[in-house]
């Protein structure tokens, strides 16, 4: 029985059509941008502090497979919003206590809960239903997305990513360092 779960789960890129290599890189990519603790520094925490970076790569790469979309970073979505027109920014932060105080320029506002959420639930999503969502994206399957939220650890936008893909669309990233990373690059935001 181990052995079969074993084996399942070293085949799981199969279910999401995507190559051993890329799913290396994906995991390898959240490990190496992933910001080091204070800690990790010549104190004494670096052993501790590599524990939890690697619980949060973990984490993530779990979630993109599971999500079935890609990854992008705080560089590639800067190079994406000034090179593609057609592209949606999407802020699963809550408006109130996020969005409206700080987001990226020309992100919409959508917020998703942090606890996983395979079924649709409007308690979670400000009252907000699926027609709502699929309303915001649009009618072009196509359209690239980007979802964010906080920072890495945050899985506002993994819920928010995995839902456009459940939906149908196709160019579909999370932007995992979120506000934290773009803020942290030096970029601008705006606010309402």
């Amino acid at each position: 029985m181990r052995q079969n779960k074993a084996s399942l789960h070293s085949l799981s890129f199969l279910r999401t059509g995507r190559s051993f290599s890329l799913n290396i890189l994906i995991l390898a990519s959240a490990l190496l941008t992933l910001p080091f603790s204070a800690n990790a520094g010549l104190f004494g925490g670096k052993f501790k502090a590599e524990v939890e970076t690697e619980q949060v790569a973990i984490k993530l790469h779990n979630e993109t497979l599971a999500g079935d979309y890609l990854l992008i970073d705080t560089n590639g979505l800067k190079a994406l919003i000034e090179q593609d027109t057609d592209v949606m920014i999407v802020d699963a932060m809550p408006f109130k206590d996020s969005y409206k105080k700080e987001h990226i320029p020309s992100a919409k506002q959508f917020e998703f809960p942090i606890p996983n959420m395979p079924e649709w639930d409007s308690a979670l999503t400000d009252q907000q239903s699926v027609e709502d969502f699929t309303q915001l994206l649009g009618e072009n399957k196509s359209k690239t997305l980007v979802f964010y939220c906080g920072f890495v650890k945050c899985s506002r936008s993994h819920n928010a990513a995995a839902w456009a893909v459940k939906l149908g669309y196709t160019n579909v990233y999370r932007y995992p360092g979120g506000i934290f990373a773009w803020k942290g690059a030096g970029f601008k935001t705006s606010s309402l």
